[in-house]
């Protein structure tokens, strides 16, 4: 049944009127509630009449006086209310492209929907929209909103994504943000594709749109050893990711001086892979674009420094923490101050090598269960082994958060079991690192 209610939370509007688990919601003031969009937009009201349907097929018919922006107290079965729209673009840098055969099924779907992109974060490409869709972000404020936008050269973005609807794109951004909608753009950048001059210019555009478009995050193309047949895509090197830096540091300068902040960031991988230095925490205004692996490396330098001072001095145990090539030389600096501070602390930390996707790959978030067992096992690995939660899948998936499961379809349990170790999982910032350590050693 279409809307069906799954949980009621305690002392909300619905558990005063009845409204059990397994009724269905028809409608609000009159409208036919189609997806979460409508409904997040129809709740908003001092006084609405609301439709639903019992278990039994019964129809109530409900009057409710609450606060405007007060929620029933609901959630459905459903997270969307409807099949989420999957992507028409075949972009030549598409991870989910260069996966390899026998995976799970949902790791195959490619989303590209816009009430994705308002509830949990996930970036669209605009391509797959109607008209009516657009209209609909606009009279509903549906906001912010996060686009992959990649270049703003029509052309050129018509051959990346492959989508002869794809260069409209900046029609689309200049409306939306002329309505007030709060916009977060994202570019994959490519090697001699659009990088260089198109990406000064897409980076002018987005500009242009400011405070609409509030930030601007620019990452690495990604390829796993499984792109047999696809477009042909090279890889940034020291020299080449240090040529991006060097022109977009010229713009964060400019647009400093224009209005207090660089308005474009690049991901930390160009700064580890040109060996350059990670910019100050005050260059990354509140760390919008942790997702995008944008100063993650600086706010795990500043949460192991502000944190280490509360490791307990009495405490011993032995650890191991796994991480991808990436951040291992980072990793490492941090377990060595907490061993400086306490020394019967003990921490290894292990460099996973992706072979699952292929070496080209060193993020920690893409490291397989697999890898992990493969290149642990028969190691010391101490008393517990360490984890970032990036390694986890979530989001889209709605996988629950107590079936924590690897891209390969392993559990966290099972590796334990494996690896006759406990698994603890931490914040891939960090920021539950200490506290993780202290909580699982034991009195001396």
């Amino acid at each position: 049944m279409k809307n069906e209610i799954s949980v009621i939370e305690i002392g909300s509007i619905a558990e005063e009127m009845e409204i059990e688990i397994g009724d269905c919601l028809l409608s609000i003031n009159g409208k036919a509630v189609e997806d979460i969009i409508d409904y997040k937009y129809l709740i908003c009201d001092e006084y609405v009449n609301i439709e639903v349907q019992k278990k039994n097929g019964e129809i109530w018919e409900l009057e409710i006086e609450k606060e405007y922006d007060e929620d029933l107290g609901v959630q459905f079965k459903d997270a969307i209310l409807d099949k989420p729209k999957s992507c028409h673009n075949k972009c030549i840098f598409c991870f989910i492209d260069q996966l390899p055969k026998g995976m799970r099924e949902t790791l195959y779907f490619k989303d590209d929907d816009s009430r994705l992109a308002f509830l949990q974060g996930n970036f669209v490409t605009l391509t797959n929209m109607s008209e009516d869709d657009i209209d609909r972000i606009v009279k509903y404020k549906i906001s912010p909103i996060n686009v992959s936008v990649h270049t703003t050269n029509p052309e050129l973005r018509i051959k990346m994504l492959n989508n002869k609807f794809a260069g409209r794109v900046y029609d689309i951004l200049k409306r939306m943000a002329s309505a007030g909608i709060k916009i977060n753009c994202q570019i994959v950048l490519c090697p001699g594709i659009n990088d260089n001059n198109e990406l000064e210019k897409t980076i002018g555009d987005l500009y242009k749109l400011y405070p609409n478009v509030e930030n601007l995050a620019v990452v690495p193309v990604g390829a796993t050893k499984f792109r047999e047949g696809l477009y042909n895509i090279d890889l940034y090197n020291k020299e080449t990711a240090s040529k991006q830096l060097n022109l977009v540091s010229k713009l964060q300068e400019k647009y400093v001086k224009e209005i207090g902040v660089p308005f474009v960031r690049m991901s930390d991988e160009f700064y580890i892979l040109a060996q350059e230095k990670i910019p100050n925490s005050e260059f990354y205004d509140g760390f919008k674009q942790l997702e995008d692996g944008v100063g993650v490396t600086r706010i795990f330098r500043d949460n192991i420094k502000e944190s280490v001072i509360d490791l307990k001095k009495n405490i011993e145990s032995s650890f191991t923490i796994v991480t991808g090539e990436l951040a291992y030389n980072e990793v490492e600096k941090a377990a060595n101050i907490i061993m400086e501070v306490n020394s019967k602390v003990r921490i290894n930390v292990e460099k996973i090598i992706n072979n699952f996707f292929g070496e080209t790959i060193t993020v920690a978030g893409l490291i397989t269960a697999t890898d992990i067992i493969e290149q642990l096992r028969g190691k010391e690995l101490g008393n517990y082994i360490i984890i970032p939660d990036c390694m986890i899948r979530k989001g889209y998936e709605l996988a629950s958060d107590i079936e924590k499961v690897f891209l390969d379809n392993v559990t966290v349990d099972e590796l334990g079991k494996t690896l006759k170790r406990k698994i603890l999982l931490c914040d891939y910032t960090g920021e539950d690192l200490i506290s993780i350590i202290n909580k699982h050693c034991e009195e001396v």
